[in-house]
């Protein structure tokens, strides 16, 4: 890493091409175009093994050869440098295909719960969170114990959630094997499927960025659709039982799905998504 580089400078040492301009999108990110026209989105991030991680999972997503994910054009432990997906409008066919896709990505598969993607950290990220990845041979435990548990003592410990709410989610954790519904080999994830994630390319297609790859249960990618909408879900769910079927009950399970991203949520942003958390909860025991 070089002190105080900005975002054009990692952009030229990282392709070897000089720029033409920049262009920043967030505090974070920058639109970069090289001499060559070509654009590129450099991503900044300090946090240790932030940018590998990503880099690692785009990788592994791309390796599947399903899901459409940007070439990374050059990285290093500070800088993330990636082709510029070129956006249109979401349309109800590239939805119908995205869904294929994504199942084809799941069936490519993943050695266990948890494994991080080839060369990636233990030590990884979803969004701006901390998120371990050990590889577990059970989902039911691994979930608990390595998603939910650590971040409601994390809420707990904030301020965010009270102890006596917690109880209902740690109820949730002791009675996922038979809440969790039939046994599913790990599936490959893209880990942070929310809407902001998935880009409606000006291609026609479907293209995921921002991963928070591991092996895990893939009702969980599909819950994380749903959480923050997505559109034409409908389309995105049909696609993706052409190639593969959903276990009976999945849509009772969404929410069990969704405890762990939205414990993410009550420890970066407080409070407010603190009931919600709680209604999922009550909702799994309840069902």
């Amino acid at each position: 890493m070089i002190e105080d580089e900005s975002a054009g400078a990692a952009a030229a040492r990282l392709t070897g091409c000089a720029v033409a301009g920049e262009r920043p999108m967030s505090d974070a990110v920058t639109e970069v175009r090289l001499d060559n026209g070509q654009l590129v989105v450099v991503k900044g991030d300090e946090a240790p093994g932030a940018v590998r991680a990503e880099e690692a999972g785009l990788r592994w997503l791309a390796d599947a050869g399903t899901v459409r994910v940007p070439a990374v054009r050059g990285w290093d432990e500070r800088w993330l440098v990636t082709d510029l997906v070129r956006t249109g409008p979401p349309s109800a066919r590239a939805a119908v295909r995205f869904g294929r896709d994504l199942a084809a990505l799941h069936a490519a598969g993943a050695p266990a719960f948890g494994a991080p993607p080839p060369g990636g950290p233990t030590d990884a990220y979803i969004g701006l969170a901390p998120m371990r990845n050990v590889p577990a041979a059970d989902w039911p435990n691994w979930y608990a114990g390595q998603r939910v548990l650590p971040y409601l003592r994390r809420a707990v410990d904030a301020g965010s959630l009270r102890p006596a709410e917690a109880t209902v989610v740690e109820q949730v954790c002791e009675r996922l094997p038979e809440l969790a519904g039939p046994t599913e080999p790990p599936a490959r994830l893209h880990g942070d499927l929310w809407k902001g994630n998935v880009l409606w390319g000006a291609d026609g297609h479907v293209w995921l960025i921002d991963p928070a790859a591991h092996g895990g249960h893939r009702e969980t990618d599909l819950a994380m659709l749903r959480l923050f909408g997505c559109p034409h879900l409908p389309e995105v769910l049909d696609g993706y039982e052409e190639l593969a079927p959903l276990a009976p009950g999945w849509t009772d399970r969404i929410g069990l799905h969704q405890l762990f991203p939205l414990l993410v949520h009550v420890v970066l942003f407080g409070r407010g998504y603190a009931e919600q958390a709680l209604s999922v909860a009550r909702a799994a025991l309840s069902g």
